[in-house]
């Protein structure tokens, strides 16, 4: 009997192989080795207090590993990119006041390999970061916030906008005393 004249079969049991299962609990994995069934493990991404924040990360990376085809990794974006460039063309940044400070005296704008040194990455890689292609590396784009004073992380409205000074002087809205502690009512 030829490939052609062969009946197709459809369903799960028509090769005689059994079909893949989650065992939960030593007990059934060591009875599943005792039989000789192939026993696969697999990380678990999420485990304590991760598992709790919502992120689909872990998700996301259970799928990669799982698929056969190439996936594309979580990059910046062009937006993100844009507000890179454009902040270190601008002469106003912390960086560009401080290698000012430093060289001549007169702010201009930074360099990308004056901001990749500052960062301790390489020209390419932050030419990467301006075009939108870099993957997602939160480490290094709070670097450059700080360097370069915009955001650079967090939602998209607030891409590009300056970072607000920290200082060790906290300034209350209202000018005045504080009144966090204070009951509500004080009987007048």
């Amino acid at each position: 009997m030829s490939d052609w004249d062969a009946p197709l079969k459809i369903g799960s049991n028509h090769n005689g192989s059994t079909r893949e299962t989650v065992v939960r609990g030593n007990s059934k994995l060591n009875a599943a080795m005792r039989t000789g069934s192939v026993v696969a493990t697999e990380k678990k991404y999420a485990v304590g207090n991760a598992a709790t924040k919502s992120t689909t990360e872990g998700q996301r990376l259970t799928k990669v590993d799982r698929s056969d085809d190439i996936v594309k990794l979580n990059t910046i974006g062009i937006k993100v990119g844009k507000a890179i460039a454009a902040a270190r063309n601008n002469c106003e940044s912390p960086l560009a006041k401080r290698l000012a400070a430093a060289g001549t005296g007169e702010a201009k704008s930074v360099t990308q390999s004056d901001l990749a040194k500052a960062i301790g990455i390489k020209v390419a890689d932050l030419q990467k970061f301006e075009t939108g292609d870099a993957v997602r590396h939160t480490a290094t784009l709070q670097q450059m916030e700080k360097l370069l004073g915009v955001k650079l992380t967090g939602s998209e409205e607030l891409l590009g906008k300056p970072l607000k000074p920290r200082g060790k002087g906290k300034s209350s809205k209202t000018g005045g005393d504080s009144t966090k502690g204070k009951g509500k009512g004080n009987g007048k």
